[in-house]
């Protein structure tokens, strides 16, 4: 058994580039791990210019922009949505998701009057007791959300630190993302002047993640707002209530496959039905909802993502609860890209690893 693991680990991890690569990833982790909170803003900055930098090139591949004018431009349009973003988007959904939680208490005075109405018809099958036992539970529940909810919306935001840290992403981020366009091949290099000799198994692993990942992140972002955008035409051509804050949340809820439209699912559902009840307009709402399910699912992102992109169901939660248990939010942002770029890094290791062994044993054999 000791030899079988030595072996082993001869085979992966023998080499100089694969121990450097070992500790360049070591390094990485320790320092989000420990600087992350501090370096948010450098990181969504980094994201930000990975995003833009996907239309600058075409604009100075295929419409011959000179770089200055292409990063001009988008970085232009960039600021416009944002801009649109601060003063439009935000406080919309802000104040339907305080609008919708100070709906629960009334939605749930309609389900307790039908369950009553239900039991006094229906005696026999749901018994008075049962009613008013899922009415105290639903009540207590429903305190705890809604004071946690009301919090939330007027404690958090209105906190100084809040204020402070929106301004920094605010002012701070497109400022970072403006220069990492502007010097993005000063920065390469002057980066590369400290990578190791035999980095030849990193700049492996890093192609690989930037074609693995480059089509990821933009083909996200690309869905999250198709989506988002079409639901919100969908739920507010019904006058559906909430239109906005349930289609945002049903396009973030593309970035966590399975998980996130049952989550989704939910409130989009109960909200309908206590808006319209059993009538033919929930039924219109709920269609038009599961319709754009099925085109994402079946159509928008066979066209956005390779079959290089497609993860196994099992590793989806599984990154979805380890880098969700491991950073909260951001780690369920980011859970996808992550499980991605490690199978970059374990694809890259491995190819890696097998030709250094049929390398030596060629040797062996001459």
């Amino acid at each position: 058994m000791f030899e079988v693991l030595k072996a082993w680990f001869i085979k992966y991890f023998g080499e100089a580039e694969a121990a450097i690569l070992l500790i360049s990833l070591l390094v990485s982790v320790i320092v989000i791990w420990l600087f992350g909170r501090i370096l948010a803003p450098l990181f969504a900055g980094i994201i930000i210019a990975y995003l833009l930098e996907g239309i600058i090139t075409p604009l100075q591949k295929h419409l011959k922009f000179p770089r200055a004018l292409a990063i001009a431009t988008v970085f232009l349009a960039f600021l416009g949505l944002l801009a649109f973003a601060v003063v439009a988007l935000i406080p919309m959904f802000a104040r339907q998701l305080s609008q919708f939680i100070d709906q629960i208490p009334s939605d749930l005075n309609q389900l307790y009057s039908y369950l009553n109405n239900l039991s006094a018809t229906y005696p026999t099958m749901i018994s008075p007791t049962l009613v008013q036992n899922l009415i105290n539970g639903a009540n207590l529940n429903m305190n705890v959300v809604t004071h946690f909810g009301n919090n939330v919306l007027t404690n958090s935001l209105a906190s100084l630190s809040t204020i402070m840290t929106w301004l920094v992403y605010v002012f701070m981020v497109p400022l970072l993302t403006f220069f990492l366009l502007k010097d993005k091949n000063t920065l390469i290099s002057g980066a590369s002047e400290f990578m190791p000799e035999h980095r030849g198994l990193i700049m492996e692993v890093w192609h690989e993640m930037r074609k693995l990942l480059g089509r990821y992140v933009r083909g996200k972002a690309l869905e999250v707002s198709i989506v988002t955008i079409a639901t919100w035409i969908a739920f507010a051509s019904f006058k559906l209530n909430y239109a906005f804050l349930f289609a945002f949340l049903t396009g973030l809820s593309a970035i966590l496959p399975y998980i996130g439209l049952i989550i989704v699912t939910i409130p989009v559902t109960s909200a309908a039905l206590f808006q319209f009840g059993l009538n033919v307009d929930f039924f219109y709402i709920m269609l038009a909802y599961g319709i754009i399910q099925v085109l994402d699912g079946n159509v928008l992102v066979p066209l956005l993502f390779s079959e290089a992109m497609n993860l196994n169901p099992v590793v989806i939660i599984t990154a979805v609860l380890f880098f969700g248990g491991l950073w909260g939010f951001w780690g369920l942002f980011f859970a996808i890209p992550l499980a991605t770029l490690v199978k970059a890094v374990v694809q890259a290791w491995i190819r890696h690893a097998n030709r250094a062994s049929n390398a030596a044993d060629h040797v062996h054999v001459d």
